[in-house]
């Protein structure tokens, strides 16, 4: 596909070269306006369900107060959203259900590990730019509530803050901006034969010398580069892995054979020594 396709021009200013602090280039895709809308807007509609059912289980109870019932909804609605984007942001697969619908997920734009403090600053900012100024915009409905400048006001903030990802080359919200964070394209989880695969293991004579040179983040970064699968990144992170640990590859060694096999057995030492107490979270802990 040449450059010179609109295609190929769109995706390619999506594209980001992100080194990580282990010195690892991770080939990320941004994902578009399109994508984020259309995936907060499956999670809203979940999110409606839900609350609908409780409305109609509060029904069927003969909740007869119907002040007492809106205002329940209400904060029912605020707990339900900041738990539903929170919790599921926080969980390994940083995304909610309709970012997971659309192979899409939050990440720390330092390339580090996303943080509780980068979710919930990105997920609080989230209800001042919209779902604060939507409920007051529907609360003053009607005519007279459109003609007021309060009104006007808060459709002019919430268009602004609607259209902020538009006007950034990396897509962020505004609540991204502030919290270190973007949305990225996830690649598909699949898990590859070589990762726990016995037998690619026994092909490497690895010693506790060679696996005592990193920790528990660099093998969620190997893990990662793993799952990536781009040849450039592989063989640029087993070069450093190899020059890192005295390795000398033979010359039928591939670079993802070996990664594959470093990692399985990275993984089998660390948790040997998390079961004895020892738990080593880089390759500068030397606890």
């Amino acid at each position: 596909m040449s450059v010179r396709d609109p295609v190929a021009r769109a995706d390619l200013a999506l594209r980001r070269s992100l080194v990580t602090p282990e010195g690892v280039d991770l080939n990320l895709r941004i994902v578009d306006a399109g994508q984020r809308i259309g995936a907060f807007t499956i999670d809203v509609i979940q999110q409606h369900l839900f609350v609908s059912a409780c409305g109609l289980a509060m029904a069927a109870l003969k909740f007869r107060d119907v002040d007492h019932v809106t205002v329940i909804m209400f904060l029912g609605a605020f707990l339900v959203r900041n738990a539903w984007f929170i919790g599921f942001e926080l969980s390994p697969r940083g995304a909610t259900p309709g970012k997971r619908m659309l192979g899409l997920r939050v990440a720390a734009r330092d390339g580090g590990r996303l943080t509780a403090e980068a979710v919930i600053t990105r997920n609080a900012l989230r209800e001042v730019e919209f779902f604060l100024p939507i409920s007051f915009i529907f609360a003053a409905g009607g005519a007279k509530g459109f003609e007021s400048g309060l009104y006007l006001m808060l459709v002019l903030w919430t268009g602004i803050f609607l259209l902020f990802p538009l006007f950034n080359r990396d897509r962020l919200r505004a609540g991204d901006l502030m919290a270190g964070t973007w949305v990225v394209q996830a690649p598909r989880r699949r898990l590859l034969p070589d990762l726990s695969d016995a037998d690619a293991r026994s092909r490497f004579a690895f010693s506790d010398a060679h696996l005592d040179a990193y920790g528990v983040m660099e093998l969620h970064v190997l893990e990662q580069v793993l799952r990536g699968g781009d040849r450039k990144t592989l063989a640029g992170v087993a070069d450093k892995v190899r020059r890192k640990i005295g390795w000398k590859a033979d010359a039928y060694e591939r670079d993802d054979g070996f990664l594959a096999a470093y990692y399985a057995a990275l993984r089998s030492r660390l948790e040997q020594r998390m079961l004895l107490g020892h738990r080593r979270k880089d390759k500068f802990d030397r606890a």
